[in-house]
């Protein structure tokens, strides 16, 4: 058997898991299941727990994440004892995107009274997490309640990943404040949770009373704090920020997404020269080389764009790519929107083409978003209507109720009534209880004195139980 593979006539551990390796790679399983085979026989499968453990991942690469029952007769071989060999398993399948399998190891390690220990739970939290099972993960809280591992602050933090990410930001708050000793880690992950469910407030207030739990500011929680500032536009507290870590970081310039992060809090404050000041500064190490990533050059391309400097993004974008950055889909966003602010059609289209032809980049509905935006604009609306439907048979769903809006727009500003009105029944097929889509149609009737129609928009309005929201306006006012 072993000549098939050249497999060597007396075979040691390195041999047997070289070929493990390379089973892995190949997805071999019936040559997985003679070396298995001949383990069993020789006995060697007993008298290493790490070639277990590997050939329980060389299998898992081979089988379908379905296929349980041969992976339990495995498990069932391993010394129930040593939690090491479950522990590596979780954490491989977390890491390789099987989160179900993954707890289903647990489930297996706690039916057969394995000890369970600070690892095995951390990697079943975060599959919980990629998973987005709730449900499970409330259960292991009750175990990690019940088995006193909530002092450990690595599961604690875990713990505040998972209800941090399903939006359940008062579990999180209540695991958090339950930690009797609490580090940076356990408050960047709540502080994470605050950011995700746009309660800015909340983090600026967690920011604030980290010094008196005698925690400190980290890289993340810096960035963090930055990316509240920017979610309120609090211009000052995000100057203060600023001097804060140029003061205690040492070497900014490693840290791209800390950097991107001020960039962006500028930006969006509308400060866009002190953006434009940290972008020229940052890239720069302790040695002084410059390192300015494809984030950084994406986040002032970006707040160029949004604050109407739209020459400056097409220069900042070629500029980019002479300095051998590849752009990424983000940069394109902004770049292909510049060329639709500046009228260059012809630009634009160019980008647009050279995003799958040059680059090997996905076309998203956000890319045919900017395109339908620069053909409106350009006046040529039967070129974005035939763009749009040519969407569905590129996989990307034939429109989406944002770039039919668009184009109902465009049709209210050129006075092309037909297309409007067969735009606006896209989108409300999309969305029928999208009110904006009923407002720019009405807009659209009463630029051109169609009475009868607008009474009857109302009418189905009133029907669907649909009104129209107020708008408002945040500002920081400061002395």
């Amino acid at each position: 058997m072993f000549a098939q593979y050249n497999f060597p006539s007396a075979p040691n551990f390195d041999s047997v898991a070289q070929f493990l390796h390379n089973f892995t790679k190949t997805k071999n399983l019936k040559g997985i299941k003679k070396i298995h085979a001949y383990l069993l026989r020789s006995g060697i499968f007993f008298l290493s727990l790490s070639l277990q453990t590997q050939l329980i991942l060389t299998y898992s690469t081979s089988l379908h994440k379905t296929n349980l029952q041969t992976l339990t007769n495995l498990f069932n071989c391993i010394n129930h004892t040593n939690p090491l060999p479950f522990n590596t398993i979780i954490s491989h399948f977390c890491r390789n995107g099987f989160p179900s399998v993954a707890l289903k190891t647990f489930s297996f390690m706690h039916i057969k009274r394995v000890p369970i220990d600070t690892y095995a739970l951390c990697s079943s939290l975060t599959a919980c997490s990629s998973n987005q099972n709730v449900g499970f993960g409330k259960q292991l809280h009750t175990l990690v309640g019940k088995s006193g591992w909530l002092s450990s602050v690595f599961v604690a933090s875990a713990l505040i990943d998972l209800y941090a990410k399903s939006l359940l930001i008062d579990d999180a708050r209540e695991v958090f404040d339950e930690i009797p000793v609490k580090n940076s880690v356990c408050a960047n992950a709540l502080f994470a949770g605050y950011a995700e469910a746009n309660m800015w407030f909340k983090g600026i207030e967690l920011f604030r009373n980290m010094p008196r739990l005698n925690l400190n500011y980290d890289n993340v929680t810096l960035s963090a704090v930055s990316r509240a500032c920017t979610g309120l536009c609090a211009i000052e507290l995000g100057r203060q920020v600023h001097a804060y870590t140029i003061r205690v970081v040492s070497d900014l310039g490693a840290d791209v997404f800390l950097q991107s992060s001020l960039i962006e809090m500028y930006g969006k404050c509308g400060v866009v020269d002190k953006a434009m000041q940290v972008f020229s500064m940052v890239g720069f190490g302790r040695k002084g080389e410059r390192r300015r990533d494809v984030v950084l050059w994406t986040s002032i391309i970006g707040v160029s764009g949004r604050n109407g400097n739209y020459k400056e993004v097409i220069e900042l974008y070629k500029e980019m790519l002479m300095e051998g950055i590849r752009p990424d889909g983000v940069a394109f966003v902004a770049v292909i929107s510049a060329c639709s602010h500046t009228g260059q059609v012809d630009l634009g289209i160019k980008y647009f083409e050279s995003m799958a032809r040059d680059f090997g980049l996905n076309l998203s509905p956000e890319h045919y978003g900017c395109m339908v935006d620069l053909l409106c604009r350009a006046g040529e609306l039967d070129k974005a209507w035939k763009l749009v439907n040519e969407m569905q048979f590129e996989g990307n769903g034939g429109g989406t109720v944002s770039i039919w809006g668009g184009l109902l727009s465009a049709c209210n500003d050129h006075g092309n009534v037909e297309l409007g009105k067969m735009a606006a029944q896209r989108a409300l097929e999309l969305d029928p209880q999208n009110v904006g889509i009923y407002v720019l149609l009405s807009n659209m009737y009463a630029r051109r004195g169609m009475w009868n129609e607008i009474e009857e928009l109302r009418e189905v309005m009133k029907e669907r139980g649909l009104k129209k929201n107020l708008g408002c306006s945040w500002i920081e006012i400061t002395t």
